[in-house]
């Protein structure tokens, strides 16, 4: 039994190594887990884009700003003109916090009286909102007693925060989540079951009888990718009517802008998931690779964890998920009501990751046919 066993067991070792793919997914798949987990999630977000609108243009004014750097939660992006320049900011992204110093801000300290100072906070990530906030009521804290030791006065309140929490002011999770869930779904739906149809086919030698018709190769992948729109737009329509009727998720944008721009996110994962289909052999194999994709989107996009608090080199590899763009245009269109203005760089961004996606593809999909 010994020797049959152990030639079992040579046979399987040998077997593996002949499947360098799914050997390489096996060893790689946990080594990516690790290190996600132990660089790119932090829940302790810091570096949050700030705008900072000063009326007052001050000695006072500018010491505040700076003591709001230093705390290492906020990074002011540059002063703006207006306080519709920080609505702008927080609408479509670019900025999570505002900081609003009015104009009687040093006159008001300069009497030794309470200062007023308003920061708003992009509510529709709820951690980092939260890190905003503490940050800003712990510094308002130090800094007004910081004051009163040195005016030798007894405890008041030396800076009156006015805090703002908007697009979710209770911070009620399905707020948050639903929008990071819908294009969730439609990431693990459309890559996976895309990368397994296509090799299914592949295996069962329909595509080989496709490649040998007078169809073209993109005139074959382009009849393979509308099919899966339409069943993504059903998905989409599903999921938004159970966040609206259960959790009564707002919104407050344009239903048509929602599902104009879920087209070219859609059309990103097909083209990865026709990408993957080209490299996989089998389908075991094309679904493991989509799971190599799907985990790194879920963890890196901003789904679950800010992005502000990765580390740069995993915040800059989160441009290439599809999932990071469509995350700020559904929170944007549910939550905030932003249009085209604030969004349209999201948009353009996912057509740029198509038009990769396909071309890679294209080319695989040519040199396999050949």
């Amino acid at each position: 039994m010994g020797r049959r066993l152990w030639a079992l067991l040579v046979k399987e070792f040998i077997q593996m190594r002949r499947d360098r793919v799914t050997f390489g997914i096996m060893v790689a798949l946990p080594v990516a887990q690790l290190i996600i987990f132990g660089f790119a999630i932090n829940t302790e977000v810091k570096h949050l884009a700030t705008l900072v609108f000063d009326q007052s243009r001050s000695a006072e004014s500018r010491e505040m700003r700076d003591a709001f750097v230093a705390t290492g939660y906020f990074d002011v992006l540059r002063e703006v003109e207006s306080f519709s320049e920080i609505e702008k900011g927080l609408q479509s992204g670019a900025a999570s916090v505002g900081i609003v110093f009015p104009p009687d801000f040093a006159p008001r300290l300069q009497r030794r009286q309470g200062a007023p100072l308003q920061v708003v906070v992009d509510a529709s990530d709820s951690m980092s909102a939260g890190s905003a906030i503490s940050a800003a009521q712990m510094l308002g804290m130090v800094k007004g007693q910081e004051l009163m030791a040195r005016w030798g006065m007894t405890p008041m309140t030396v800076y009156d925060l006015r805090l703002r929490a908007w697009y979710n002011p209770d911070f009620v999770s399905p707020f948050y989540m639903v929008p990071g869930t819908l294009g969730m779904i439609l990431t693990m739906t459309m890559v996976m079951i895309t990368a397994a149809a296509l090799v299914r086919e592949r295996e069962q030698g329909t595509m080989e009888q496709l490649v040998v018709t007078p169809v073209r190769p993109l005139e074959i992948m382009l009849g393979k990718v509308l099919p899966y729109v339409i069943v993504g737009y059903i998905q989409l329509s599903l999921g938004l009517a159970v966040g609206v009727v259960f959790f009564d998720v707002p919104v407050r944008g344009s239903l048509t802008l929602l599902y104009l721009l879920t087209l070219p996110f859609i059309a990103a994962n097909l083209f990865l998931g026709i990408l993957i289909s080209t490299v996989a052999r089998t389908q075991m194999q094309a679904t493991q690779m989509s799971f190599f994709t799907f985990l790194p989107s879920i963890l890196l996009s901003g789904f679950v964890f800010p992005r502000e608090a990765m580390p740069e080199i995993f915040f800059q590899f989160s441009r290439i998920l599809p999932l990071t763009y469509f995350l700020r245009i559904a929170r944007g269109i549910m939550l905030k009501g932003a249009g085209w203005d604030a969004l349209g760089g999201d948009a353009r961004a996912l057509g740029v990751l198509i038009a990769i996606f396909a071309t890679v593809s294209l080319m695989v999909f040519r040199r396999r046919a050949e």
